[in-house]
């Protein structure tokens, strides 16, 4: 079953889609004790379910308090969420690392076509510096895949990082350069350069490292200290397998695996019908990459819904935590 489900994620038609929802909520609900519970608290099975829109979304700070695990295994690794001090962090438990390496680089690919296309940079200091970063994981695998002897990993070491896009910039190289927001606006003050040919990719956190800004804010900023490069922005999450891109405009798109719907703040079983205008409201995610944990999940962040199917994050619900990987409210 497993398996056989592993090859529709990836390979069914997008007409099948919505049927292949409800066929991985329904192998949940069989193999999730937890998820099970949670549906039946909320009186919806397998019975009465029967669109997409019914499906329950699972808040997302269960990754937090409970084990969330579909079938019976022992993890091959497990991702944990950053945190500030003090606070818990969300734990997403892996029974088979290969196949978010399958999810990242089939979403990758989507997007920005092969990893051999690009030298790939990682500007990820305190990501690198502790275990079990799913970030880490996957821009690890695009520079082993990338095999330009440009690509690599960089902590804080804002020279070397320097002198090495200068001299892709004098190649002509296509370059990606992976930052977390509070390193990359650290480069921007330092080593402020004209990148024509990097693309820089931020993944959001500040970690209390300084005033948080808005996207917009933060790409003028950078857009300033690189004479405009191309800035793309990269949704993802611990408690996730897939990632979502915004290319332009700010708006992000997902891999046809992987879907976002919005529902309402004050009624978390509402899902807000995509019309012909953008709709605002709490995000959920549905990632079917996420077989072995929960495929349907609640988030805490405030999105914009475009009736194309992408969609912006506007940032947080009052009250809830601050996480790694978002940018606060605009």
């Amino acid at each position: 079953m497993r398996s056989e489900l592993i090859h529709k994620i990836f390979h069914a038609p997008a007409g099948d889609r919505n049927e292949l929802m409800l066929e991985v909520y329904r192998y949940q609900y069989a193999e999730n004790s937890l998820y099970r519970h949670f549906c039946d608290a909320l009186k919806r099975s397998p019975d009465n379910v029967s669109e997409i829109d019914r499906i329950p979304y699972l808040p997302i700070a269960f990754f937090k308090s409970h084990t969330v695990q579909t079938g019976k295994f022992e993890p091959e690794t497990w991702f944990e969420s950053s945190g500030t001090t003090g606070t818990v962090n969300s734990r997403h438990l892996i029974k088979d690392l290969s196949l978010y390496r399958d999810s990242f680089l089939r979403g990758f690919e989507i997007f920005y076509g092969q990893p051999q296309e690009w030298c790939i940079i990682g500007l990820l200091p305190a990501y690198l510096e502790r275990s079990h970063s799913s970030l880490v994981v996957m821009v690890d695998e695009l520079i082993r895949r990338s095999s330009h002897p440009g690509s690599g990993f960089y902590l804080y070491e804002q020279n070397k990082l320097a002198a090495q896009l200068e001299q892709l910039e004098a190649a002509g190289q296509k370059t990606l350069l992976f930052g977390v927001t509070f390193a990359l606006l650290d480069f921007a003050e330092s080593h402020p350069m004209r990148l024509q040919h990097t693309t820089l990719i931020e993944t959001g956190g500040m970690k209390g490292r300084g005033k948080e800004l808005t996207r917009p804010e933060l790409h003028a900023v950078l857009g300033e200290a690189f004479r405009h490069p191309s800035i793309h922005s990269e949704y993802g999450m611990t408690e996730l397998l897939s990632q979502a891109y915004a290319t332009r405009n700010g708006i992000f798109m997902t891999p046809p695996w992987m879907r976002i719907s919005l529902r309402e703040e004050d009624d978390p079983l509402k899902i807000i019908p995509l019309g012909n205008e953008p709709k605002q409201g709490v995000i959920n995610v549905a990632d079917l990459a996420n077989l072995d944990s929960c495929a349907f999940i609640a988030t805490d962040d405030m999105g914009r819904l475009h009736p194309s199917g992408g969609f912006e994050v506007l940032g947080r619900l009052d009250n809830s935590d601050i996480r790694g990987c978002s940018l606060m409210a605009l």
